[in-house]
């Protein structure tokens, strides 16, 4: 659907953003200024106690200084509220007492379909739980008796019955005056196969109605009471409103629950949910009949920034969390991590909370493990590394698992952990060499050369300057501020180039927080921006362009030619982006030579150089993209330790 042209101005002009995130959040008065709308709090996207999380109610955008969330009111709601875009609009219109423009035929239509579907949902969530209370429930009753769930429980889970029989159902609706193609589309019914009347889809089962995260019902599960039925659980077919592969059971109550701090706790089946919530754990959620799909990871990540898979301590569950291993590991990025709560052996989370107590388990949430302690598990438990061969296996096993690690920090942090396990395990660092001490000074020695030879200390002028730093530092130094002095002088690039700013790492803290702040006034007008980064940061930016190598550049001496500014500030994120990279190759080409013959590390090292230097000298003669350049070196490199290069032949 397609707004008219003002409609967002409008909407946003008579929208207080202070008053949409007041819903989500607590002010913090002692640093906010009513008066001038500039609030502050603590952030609802990410888990805090310091109120970094900024509102400027004039200017209709926030943003936090801890995580980098940023936006209007429309974002916050499609955030918060995990809807879309026209959603939100809808959201924020309502509130502010605008008429939404008229839909075009068919995303009304379609639009209306969905909510008579909704309508028969409710309908039927009517009819199973009158049929809990009748006599046909009274075998379900004595069951949900069992697993000790009270009254209180079965209401708020909305807990109904399916009685036998294969029309009862859609008779029911019927009566209603709601037609068979409404009931079929709902998934309530089945067409015959053999010519009959449609059929119910749940029969003689326990229901469990499942609601999205607006608290619609858009399906059910249902447990067989025929122990001989093939399918013990039955969830809903998909339809127009259930996609299962996207829902999670418990979604709305458990993201309020995990805003107040609650730990998002990702169970197997209904009951495991119902059993946690009960006991006080909120934000209790589980997948639909499926193992984790990549949608519902993303669906857990912002609901909680580290959910905790908890799994039964059986051989079925272990797989299961080796498959989220295997799902999660492209996805990771700072901030965004998984953790797993092994239950003990032939015990699910109900289990163990009626015979062990809440408090067992919230040792084994408190307990749950990283990642990466799983994955260092799969490969080694239960296997004998006695030769070289095992132990190379397991490398290259390992190096290929977190090679699809994306993001560049976290791939290093789990280099770095698996080195240390490595080192427990074995004694040894990668290739079974051992780990070398690390340099230290020795009292009395320091600044002692190579022969023995004692220099002179360097002067502090000589400490604090550029070029006392490696040259790979300097250079990136210099283009950290090439990209800011760019920005600075030309700040409508800022927004259109907002995605590269956020994923470029800037070394420096003071370039890191001129970054951060130009940001967070990207969605400002340009003049807006020159102003107030003159009156936030003066002194810094005046300091920044001051620089020599800044004052003489092109895109910064020519205020007025943004074209140019543009196509400078592209080569100078790509030129960054493509040095770092080939300098972590190089990197993971030195550790994976760790312990080898000096001849060959010197050989080895010698030739990622030499095609180091070639991919930066490609980069400034044709101004071309690195990523082809970059994954030849990579593959370069793997297939020298993969043929054991440094090996002299015989």
């Amino acid at each position: 659907m397609s707004l008219p042209p003002g409609f967002l101005d409008e909407l946003r002009n008579r929208t207080s953003i202070a008053q949409v995130v007041g819903r989500k959040v607590i002010w913090d008065m002692r640093k906010s200024n009513q008066a001038k709308g500039d609030m502050w709090a603590p952030c609802p996207f990410h888990q805090e106690k310091s109120a970094s999380f900024h509102v400027d109610d004039r200017k209709g955008y926030y943003y936090c200084f801890g995580c980098h969330a940023k936006g209007d009111a429309l974002s916050f709601v499609r955030e918060t509220e995990n809807v879309g875009f026209m959603e939100a609009v809808e959201i924020l219109a309502r509130e502010a007492g605008m008429q939404m423009p008229a839909r075009d035929p068919k995303a009304q239509e379609k639009s209306d379909r969905r909510t008579e579907l909704a309508r028969v949902m409710d309908e039927a969530v009517k009819f199973f739980r009158l049929h809990l209370n009748t006599q046909a429930g009274a075998e379900a009753r004595d069951y949900l008796a069992g697993r000790k769930l009270d009254k209180a429980a079965i209401d708020r889970f909305e807990i109904g019955f399916a009685p036998p029989g294969w029309q009862g159902l859609r008779d029911a609706l019927k009566a209603k005056g709601i037609p068979d193609d409404l009931i079929i589309g709902a998934g309530l019914a089945k067409e015959s196969q053999k010519g009959r009347e449609p059929f119910d889809v749940f029969r003689n089962r326990i229901i469990f109605p499942i609601r999205d995260a607006r608290g619609r019902c858009i399906a059910f599960g249902g447990r067989a009471m025929d122990p001989n039925d093939p399918a013990k659980y039955l969830n809903s077919p998909e339809t127009e409103l259930f996609d299962k592969g996207r829902s999670l059971y418990n979604h709305g109550p458990a993201r309020e629950a995990c805003g107040k701090g609650a730990p998002l706790v990702v169970c197997e089946g209904y009951m495991d949910v119902i059993a946690m919530v009960e006991a006080g754990f909120g934000g209790a959620v589980a997948p639909l009949g499926t193992a984790i799909t990549e949608d519902q990871l993303r669906l857990m990540w912002r609901i909680h920034d580290e959910p905790i898979i908890a799994l039964d301590g059986d051989a079925a569950g272990l797989r299961a969390a080796m498959r989220v291993i295997d799902l999660a590991m492209p996805l990771l990025e700072a901030g965004k991590g998984v953790r797993f709560a092994i239950m003990p052996p032939g015990l699910d989370p109900d289990d163990v909370i009626k015979k062990q107590g809440r408090s067992a388990m919230e040792k084994i949430i408190a307990e749950a493990k990283p990642m990466v302690t799983l994955l260092w598990q799969r490969e080694t438990e239960g296997k004998v590394f006695d030769s070289p061969e095992r132990r190379a296996t397991l490398d290259k096993k390992l190096h290929a698992t977190i090679a699809h690690i994306k993001d560049p920090s976290i791939h290093g942090h789990y280099r770095e952990e698996i080195k240390r396990l490595r080192w427990e395990l074995f004694g040894t660092g990668p290739r079974g060499g051992k780990t070398p001490p690390r340099r230290s000074f020795t009292p009395g020695l320091r600044g002692q050369g190579r022969f023995g030879a004692t220099a002179a200390p360097a002067l502090p002028e000589t400490r604090a300057s550029l070029l006392a730093t490696a040259p790979d530092d300097v250079a990136e130094h210099l283009r950290e501020a090439m990209i800011l002095g760019i920005c600075a002088t030309h700040p409508a690039l800022i927004a259109e180039f907002e995605a590269e700013l956020e994923d470029v790492p800037l070394r420096d803290p003071t370039h890191d927080r001129l970054r951060h702040l130009m940001l967070s006034l990207a969605p400002q007008p340009a003049p807006e921006i020159a102003k107030i980064l003159q009156e936030e940061v003066g002194a810094d930016l005046e300091k920044l362009l001051g620089l020599p190598h800044l004052r003489s550049a092109p895109p910064v001496r020519n205020a007025d030619n943004p074209d140019l500014a543009r196509m400078c500030l592209a080569e100078e994120l790509a030129k960054l982006d493509a040095a770092r990279a080939v300098r972590v190759e190089v990197a993971d080409a030195m550790e994976d030579l760790a312990g080898l013959a000096d001849e060959g590390v010197t050989w080895r090292l010698a030739q990622a150089a030499s095609l180091r230097h070639r991919a930066e000298r490609s980069k400034l003669e044709d101004n071309s993209d690195m990523g082809e350049d970059r994954a030849a070196l990579s593959a370069t490199l793997q297939a020298m330790i993969d043929g054991e290069i440094w090996r002299k032949k015989q």
